[in-house]
Order: structure tokens, then C-alpha cells, then sequence
């Protein structure tokens, strides 16, 4: 990790991630930090739809300003603003989580530190890895099959009153037990002749955990320039509950149903559009190509984080 000198400190804030309800005491704080230290720059934004972050931060990462851009929200906000700022070298991005998932974060020994502003504006640079999905940029991890599905089912559930993360995604793996569960697709990796698969998970990962703290990828580490990829066959719904309690615990290595290795691309095509999940994000093709961009982003580390 290496320091980078500092001109200003922007603050973009999804101010309905995670309900709403961390928003306020992040401002706070952010107000209290830079009235007590007036010789730094900062700025706070506030997103008014979706795709608002995206377009904003390329905006400030055009002015050529030396930034440090903290996306204050979850996995949506920060999709949005590393796709805005992709290939601008006067842009390091951070995390302050105020959303329902913050997965990425899991990574890092003490991740309350990224609730901390003192510790963020006192932190240091990490160049980490990203994924690139098609034409778009993902910093945790990518899927398709039935974690896809339910991603796509759990943004829905998850605007419900009294229904948090965790239980919007325990909704969303219900809903979709009541179809078919796999999917089948044709997987080319670095290169090699493709294969047909009939998949539970295909997770594509930067880091271990996602889907709402499911350790898919136990061996990531997410500056190692590879990626990790994991190929669950489809089983029985029978076996399903069992499967995803080893599943988020990371104890899935050995299982003859499991596969994982590390790879720096791989492609998949389907017959029919699919779900893709992308950071948590849902697109829908059928085919798409993810390759590691080595040290492509700047991250920000909290102080005494890692």
C-alpha cells in the first residue's frame, strides 16, 4: 500500500441505501471531522435516481482533479461510481457502508473501520483488482444460475417494510425454489474449449463473500490478479439447505459437486437470456466474457483496517 496526496474528498451518498437509516449520523460525522481539520477540501452529494453517482463521478474525474471519491451507500452506489471513475488515474474510491450489503468490505480484518471518517480520510491506497463484465466493471463478483436469480428477486424484497438484507435475500431463495433451479450454459475458460455445464452457482469473484455474506470464493484475495471462479452443479432441492449452510461458511472445498479454480477469463453463452448478477447489480444476456483487470483501481483502506 502506498500514500497519495490529497486535493479533495467527495462524499457521494445513496440517501435511500439501506432505508435511509445510517445517512444522517454519516453526515454528521463527515460535518464534525472537516470543521475540526478546515485546511482539507470536501464535498457532499447527495444521488437523485439511479445511474446519478455514475454520471456525477465522471464528471468530477474529468476535471483532473486529484480525488478521493467515497461511495456512502452499498454495492449499487459503488457500482456506480467505480464505472464512472474506470481508467481515471487522479481517482482513488472508497466505501463508507450505509446499505444493505457491503460485501467487498468482509474482506478486511476490522471493516467497522470503514464506518469511521477519520480513520477513511487517514487511510492509505491498496491497488486491488477489478472485474470486467462485458462493457461494464465490478470490484467484488459476478454469477449466474440461481444466486443471480435471487439477486434479482432480493432487490424486490428488500424495499419491503421491516425486511433487511438478510432476510430479503432468505426471501428471494424461497420464491425460487418453487422452479426449476439450474441453468444450463457453455463455459469457456482462459481460452479452452467450452463445456456445457448444468449449474446451481457460477460465481466469477474478486473477494470471498457475497450474496449477503455467502463465503463463495474462500481462497480470493482481491489484488492477486487472478479470478476465482466457483461451478456448483445443480442438486436436488433436497439438498439445497444443506449445500448453502456449508455454502456460507466457505466449506465447500472437496465437495464433488463443487468446483474451484482460478482463472484470469472466463466466458459463458446460453440459449436464452439469463439473469447476471453483476455487484449485486442485474442485467440479463445470453453471453458475456469476465476477465481480471489487474491493479485497476485505487481503493481506500481505513487506517488500522488491514
Amino acid at each position: 500500500m502506498a500514500g497519495s496526496r490529497i486535493m479533495k474528498y467527495i462524499f457521494i451518498i445513496n440517501p435511500v441505501a439501506g432505508k435511509g437509516k445510517l445517512q444522517p449520523l454519516i453526515v454528521e460525522q463527515i460535518k464534525s471531522y472537516f470543521d475540526s481539520n478546515i485546511d482539507k477540501e470536501y464535498d457532499i452529494y447527495f444521488t437523485k435516481h439511479t445511474g446519478d453517482a455514475e454520471n456525477h463521478c465522471r464528471i468530477l474525474a474529468e476535471s483532473g482533479e486529484q480525488l478521493w471519491i467515497f461511495a456512502c451507500g452499498g454495492e449499487g452506489t459503488f457500482y456506480e461510481v467505480l464505472n464512472g471513475t474506470i481508467g481515471f488515474k487522479n481517482i482513488s474510491l472508497g466505501v463508507v457502508p450505509c446499505g444493505s450489503a457491503n460485501d467487498f468490505l468482509k474482506y478486511f480484518d476490522k471493516n467497522d473501520a470503514f464506518s469511521n471518517i477519520a480513520a477513511q480520510i487517514n487511510g492509505s491506497i491498496l491497488k486491488t483488482d477489478i472485474i470486467k463484465a462485458g462493457e461494464r466493471y465490478c470490484i467484488n463478483g459476478c454469477s449466474v444460475g440461481m444466486d443471480a436469480i435471487v439477486a434479482r428477486d432480493m432487490s424486490i424484497f428488500k424495499n419491503w417494510p421491516f425486511v433487511n438484507g438478510k432476510a430479503a435475500y432468505n426471501l428471494a431463495v424461497a420464491k425460487t425454489f418453487l422452479k426449476r433451479i439450474g441453468v444450463k450454459i457453455n463455459l469457456s475458460i482462459d481460452d479452452s474449449k467450452p463445456f456445457e455445464a448444468d449449474c446451481l452457482f457460477a460465481v466469477i469473484a474478486n473477494a470471498p463473500f457475497y450474496g449477503g455474506g455467502y463465503m463463495a470464493a474462500p481462497g480470493a484475495i482481491p489484488y492477486d490478479g487472478l479470478l476465482n471462479f466457483t461451478l456448483v452443479d445443480t442438486i436436488s432441492k433436497l439438498k439445497v439447505p444443506g449445500f448453502l449452510n456449508k455454502y456460507k461458511k466457505g466449506k465447500i472445498v472437496g465437495l464433488d459437486y463443487c468446483k474451484l479454480l482460478n482463472c484470469k477469463k472466463m466466458k459463458f453463452t446460453a440459449d436464452i437470456p439469463i439473469p447476471i448478477n453483476l455487484d449485486g447489480e442485474i442485467t440479463e444476456a445470453s453471453s458475456m466474457e469476465f476477465s481480471i483487470v489487474e491493479k485497476g483501481v485505487n481503493f481506500i483502506v481505513p487506517k488500522n483496517s488491514f
